[in-house]
């Protein structure tokens, strides 16, 4: 029997954790509870024959505000990607970088072949202005879909296509880009602002870091929550009083706890990993598919951003595919093949991983970003549905949801 409590959060994914950390900081008791075996949610790593394995291909942003109120980045020895990338346009592999992060790069960025130089100009500019300009002033400009603000730029429809919409494919999983404007102008920003890399001991380092200083004995895995309602939550090992619920799991789970909720139309991507001895290219940098076939968004060599990916004289190349369909893996192995411009005849493939709904859906209206998460009676709730659909998201929507909380706890006199 769990003892009654002030606060149960239901769920140990990042928004439940950061929600943790402000009522524990704030000296408010709860307790957490977590339906599987461990904590992270969607973030998790696996460990197959020495290779670290996330759970679909994800990345950590230095620029994210919420990262540096929960943990030392530091501390997770983060290995960094090539801010660029390199896209495949028929026999050739063009080199696009930020001319402000590697100004070495910058003329050969203006004189690459995708799309023309005012498109890159232009698209300088959209970027320059994302991280220069107040984030108020992004929220309130006029919202429209992602697709339509590139448009609005006066990007061509080769920079778009050969460009733009593979990459951005695989940040939203959203190969239409409908995705909101205001959405993609709050990524550019942490994009230009920030540097993208991943942590020596694989994602599942960042939910361990931000649960790190949280008491071992207020969390309890492996103990699903049948119901919840106001006052209560109902597990098999008995009822739980509590004067405050927050509902912290992935969005399809929390419609079910809390019917009053939206449905939440959920992106879905499929992640291959294969293992060679030689590594395809010796930089760690994103590779996009120009040539306009939309199967494979994007693939890295990630042992060459983090050598502790793959053992030694070993090297894991991650692929990702956008949408519910997920091709065999030798289709995706001739892909590879045309992509790097080499065989994979001699690669491993270790494993393929679905990730059904791996990102809510943000298309317009998403106003400033910010949904409700007090839902009336004592009842919250928090996940990256209720803010930008990311892990700044979902760290960003955990801490406001816990703030809620505590105004409900401990009303002004």
């Amino acid at each position: 029997m769990l003892a009654d409590t002030d606060v149960v959060i239901v769920g140990g994914g990042l928004a439940g954790l950061a929600a943790a950390r402000r009522l524990h900081r704030a000296g408010v008791p709860w307790r957490l509870l977590e339906a599987s075996g461990r904590l992270g949610g969607r973030v998790a790593t696996d460990a197959v024959d020495g290779f670290l394995l996330d759970r679909g291909f994800q990345v950590l942003n230095t620029a994210y505000p919420r990262l540096g109120t929960l943990l030392d980045v530091d501390r997770l020895h983060l290995g960094y990607f090539t801010s660029g990338v390199l896209v495949r346009r028929g026999g050739a592999l063009t080199r696009l970088v930020n001319p402000l992060r590697e100004p070495a790069g910058a003329p050969g960025t203006a004189l690459a072949g995708v799309g023309s130089l005012r498109d890159r100009l232009r698209f300088a500019a959209l970027a320059t202005g994302c991280a220069t300009l107040p984030a108020r002033r992004l929220l309130d400009a006029p919202e429209t879909t992602t697709e339509a603000a590139l448009r609005r730029a006066g990007l061509s429809d080769a920079i778009t296509e050969e460009l733009l919409r593979p990459f951005l494919s695989g940040v939203f999983i959203d190969r239409q880009l409908e995705t909101s404007s205001r959405v993609f102008a709050m990524v550019l920003r942490s994009f230009a602002r920030g540097r993208i890399g991943l942590p020596a001991e694989g994602m599942a380092a960042l939910p361990r870091a931000v649960a790190a200083p949280l008491p071992a004995d207020l969390i309890h895995l492996d103990t699903p929550v049948a119901e919840v309602a106001p006052g209560r939550v109902r597990t098999q090992a008995g009822d739980i009083a509590a004067r405050a619920v927050v509902v912290a799991v992935d969005p399809p789970a929390a419609g079910t706890l809390l019917p009053m909720l939206a449905r939440v139309r959920m992106h879905s991507y499929t992640t291959y990993y294969h293992a060679t001895d030689t590594p395809p290219l010796e930089e760690p940098i994103l590779l996009v598919d120009g040539d306009r076939r939309e199967l494979v968004a994007n693939t890295v060599v990630v042992s060459k951003t983090v050598p502790t990916y793959a053992p030694e004289g070993r090297h894991l190349v991650a692929t990702s595919v956008v949408g519910p369909s997920a091709p065999p893996e030798p289709v995706i192995r001739e892909e590879l093949t045309r992509l790097y411009g080499r065989s994979t005849a001699d690669w491993t493939h270790l494993t393929t991983v679905s990730v059904p709904d791996a990102l809510p859906a943000a298309p317009p209206p998403q106003g400033l970003l910010r949904k409700p998460v007090a839902l009336g009676e004592g009842l919250f709730v928090a996940g990256d549905h209720r803010d930008s659909p990311s892990i700044q998201g979902a760290l960003a929507s955990g801490w406001r949801t816990a703030g809620a909380v505590l105004a409900h706890l401990r009303p002004p006199a």
